[in-house]
């Protein structure tokens, strides 16, 4: 080997994203919200976007994003993260233009505007954090708990004859002609880790492109309203969520 092809250490040295700026996350032990936050600023640097993207927050545990990213934000009301994204993306037709939604957020109060915004095929992407309960707000069911599952709000387990199954969003927005690209990932793993990268970043460019809707499913833990430690949380996602929510392409045209 040439000396020049030696590798030196100081270039073993991981560098994070730029964009991932120094204010200190406020997420709990195990969350995946800080792990989607670096992939997410990793491929808008990789993709030379930190200029032209434009990222839209609403409610729930991720609408800090924008204090960790520095990149243009705009704060969308409780669910209506895909109309103001709508509007964004038509006013500015060259921007990539994405979403960051917890399933309180997408599955609950903004359903309608998940769904329209699907079914005109607007040129943006949804990034859909699943971790099935409303996390921000104490630990309560989501459209998303699972069958038995224990909530505050359900501390016997959902009844799904009282509520209703968990929705299945991703399954649901894929029959609709305006979805281009319909993921579902994890990131609780190194494998997972990498998929769920290149699964964003082909949801970036469809954006730049006009192919349509892209939505990214993340299926992921929260340690603190599920009352487990951060291991048991990503057993029991692995046992629990990844059954009713598989992973894998849904939709790919």
């Amino acid at each position: 080997m040439k000396s020049e092809e030696i590798i030196k250490p100081e270039n073993m040295v991981y560098q994070p994203t730029h964009l991932l700026n120094e204010t200190q996350m406020h997420y709990c032990p195990g969350c995946s919200h800080g792990v989607v936050h670096k992939l997410i600023g990793e491929v808008i640097e990789e993709m030379g976007l930190e200029n032209d993207t434009i990222g839209i927050a609403p409610v729930g545990c991720g609408v800090f994003i924008y204090r960790y990213l520095d990149i243009d934000w705009q704060e969308a009301a409780h669910g209506r993260a895909p109309a103001l994204a709508t509007a964004v993306k038509r006013l500015n037709p060259k921007k990539m233009v994405f979403t960051y939604q917890g399933d309180g957020d997408l599955a609950a109060i903004g359903t309608a505007e998940t769904i329209h915004a699907c079914n005109r095929g607007e040129n943006i992407a949804i990034v859909f954090i699943n971790n099935a309960i409303y996390g921000m707000t104490g630990g309560q069911m989501a459209p998303t708990t699972l069958p038995g599952m224990k909530s505050a709000t359900c501390p016997d387990g959902r009844d799904v004859e009282v509520t209703g199954a968990p929705l299945k969003i991703s399954d649901m927005v894929a029959l609709l002609d305006g979805t281009c690209y319909v993921t579902r990932q994890s990131v609780h793993t190194t494998p997972g880790v990498k998929r769920a990268k290149k699964a964003i970043r082909k949801a970036f460019e469809n954006s730049m492109a006009n192919k349509g809707t892209s939505l990214v499913e993340i299926v992921s833990t929260c340690s603190s309203g599920w009352k487990m430690t951060p291991d048991q949380a990503n057993k029991w996602m692995e046992e629990n969520m990844f059954p009713y929510f598989p992973l894998g392409d849904i939709k790919d045209r």
